[in-house]
């Protein structure tokens, strides 16, 4: 596939174009201010969020960021793939890409959250084999997320 992952800077233009559609597209639906979790450019840069952008066939495609959790466990962060790219396989290309990152650090458990409104990406958690879980970290119950979470160790290790 002619892909290409680059790991850049949160706030560079060509993820902040992204990042930006991404939150037009979320502030379109329904969630109260408190089921908003998103992180900001600013927020992703001060946690240290390890930020990717994937580029398809030359164009500015998707990206996706993963936080890490002291050893314990990577929390995927704002995943997004432009609508005109979608049913391409860039996502789970994004995740097995953050997967190996983390992997790549001896974290070997994915987690993440997402709002009920994102079926596409639900969908896309489900067939990662993602699981559903209770809330994690900083997290409460929420009906308005769902939360999940994938074991990316290696078979025998």
């Amino acid at each position: 596939m002619p892909i290409t992952i680059l790991e850049t800077s949160p706030d560079a233009a060509e993820a902040v174009a992204l990042i930006n559609e991404l939150d037009e597209h979320l502030n379109q639906l329904p969630y109260p201010e408190r089921s908003r979790h998103a992180y900001s450019i600013d927020k992703l840069m001060r946690e240290g969020v390890a930020f990717f952008v994937m580029r398809y066939e030359g164009n500015s495609a998707a990206c996706g960021g993963i936080k890490l959790f002291d050893g314990d466990y990577g929390e995927v962060k704002r995943m997004y793939v432009r609508p005109v790219f979608r049913g391409l396989g860039l996502g789970k290309a994004m995740l097995n890409h953050l997967a190996e990152y983390a992997r790549e650090r001896q974290i070997n458990l994915l987690r993440l959250e997402t709002g009920i409104y994102q079926k596409e990406a639900i969908g896309l958690y489900d067939r990662y084999g993602f699981q559903r879980r209770s809330p994690f970290g900083e997290y409460e119950e929420d009906p308005m997320s769902v939360y999940f979470e994938k074991s990316i160790a290696m078979p025998g290790s």
